[in-house]
């Protein structure tokens, strides 16, 4: 994403937010962590079903016009606070 070839953000100019709105960033991020799916090997079930809610997002930020079909649900939203700088034991 960081490189502006994201296929599916093709024709959105999107690279500019990363040093001007990195909140933007951060909420596709978090969408794409809240959305992704593993199964119990840890093996990722819905990687490009994460990666279009996430972009979409993005999408819409930029381009008012667009809208996100099916809306977000707010758990999809959630920022979650990092983990601490070490596992606790």
């Amino acid at each position: 994403m960081a490189s502006g070839t994201q296929y599916t953000l093709e024709g959105v100019n999107y690279l500019d937010l990363y040093g001007n709105e990195p909140s933007a960033i951060e909420q596709v991020y978090a969408i794409f962590a809240n959305v992704l799916e593993l199964n119990e090997d840890g093996q990722v079930l819905n990687a490009h079903y994460a990666q279009k809610r996430a972009t979409d997002y993005l999408r819409a930020y930029c381009d008012p016009s667009f809208k996100v079909d099916p809306p977000y649900q707010d758990w999809e939203l959630e920022l979650h606070e990092p983990p601490p700088p070490m596992d606790l034991l």
